[in-house]
């Protein structure tokens, strides 16, 4: 007798059981959003499923944080773990207002371009910049990608990932863009850990021949880097013995965002 298309293993059937059960647990959250507070009772009749069944959804959001169950018996509201995301998600929405002033005043103090930027995948956004008041000004990044392992501001986000998440974010072959970019997995993880440990990162002429730039990170309320701060120049302006002590002043303008955003380091 001919199989059906599903049995046997059970695998697409327990696949959908699992996407239907992650869709009524998001159902659920939206449902209790709504109201305010709901109980198990409420929640079923809104679902349209077993109490039983939302009882067993409501005790693996309340495990995680995401309800929490208040005084009044069999009533819950959102949790703290829906706050934490949503703050994380205010902070990246955030930056350019909390920091283009921060930008404007490191800009004019050095005389050269400033720039906040995002991780995106294995590229970076920037989402701000000031161009410095030094004679020769470089094109505007704002609004554009670039390589994450070729840019100073890319190489702070991706050193806070852990290694598993870099073999995510990375492609196998890492594209070279000049003479100085670092196209092989080995010899960017070691700088990776370099960054970790100074707390900055540079890059010379590693993007474009004749650009350097260094990067400092900027944290959210949870101490996580979720941007970074970067000033780049020419070479001749911005050379590797300038590194450290432009690095320590992006520093201390990134710590001033992120206490903006909440971190209380």
């Amino acid at each position: 007798m001919a199989m059906r298309a599903g049995e046997g293993s059970g695998k697409p059937r327990e696949g959908t059981a699992a996407v239907q059960s992650v869709d009524r647990a998001l159902t659920a959250l939206e449902i209790v959003a709504k109201l305010g507070a709901a109980g198990v009772t409420e929640i079923a009749a809104e679902l349209g499923v077993h109490k039983s069944t939302v009882s067993r959804l409501i005790a693996v959001l309340e495990s995680r944080g995401y309800v929490e169950q208040l005084s009044e018996r069999g009533k819950y509201r959102l949790g703290f773990t829906i706050v934490r995301l949503a703050g994380s998600t205010s902070a990246h929405m955030d930056l350019p207002r909390q920091s283009q002033d921060i930008c404007d005043d490191l800009a004019a103090r050095l005389g050269e371009t400033t720039n906040i930027a995002i991780l995106d995948s294995d590229r970076i956004v920037n989402v701000a910049e000031a161009v410095g008041s030094a004679g020769v000004a470089l094109r505007t990044w704002i609004g554009q990608s670039c390589p994450a392992h070729a840019t100073s501001s890319g190489k702070v986000l991706l050193a806070e990932l852990s290694a598993a998440e870099l073999r995510t974010h990375l492609p196998r072959r890492l594209d070279s863009f000049a003479p100085g970019t670092i196209t092989d997995l080995p010899t960017l993880r070691t700088q990776l850990e370099r960054v970790r440990r100074q707390g900055w990162a540079a890059c010379e002429e590693e993007l474009e021949i004749g650009l350097n730039a260094v990067a400092a990170p900027i944290r959210d309320s949870d101490g996580r880097i979720i941007a970074a701060l970067s000033v780049s120049g020419p070479s001749y302006r911005l050379p590797a013995t300038r590194f450290a002590e432009t690095a320590h002043q992006a520093m201390e303008s990134a710590h001033i965002i992120s206490r903006r955003l909440g971190f209380p380091g």
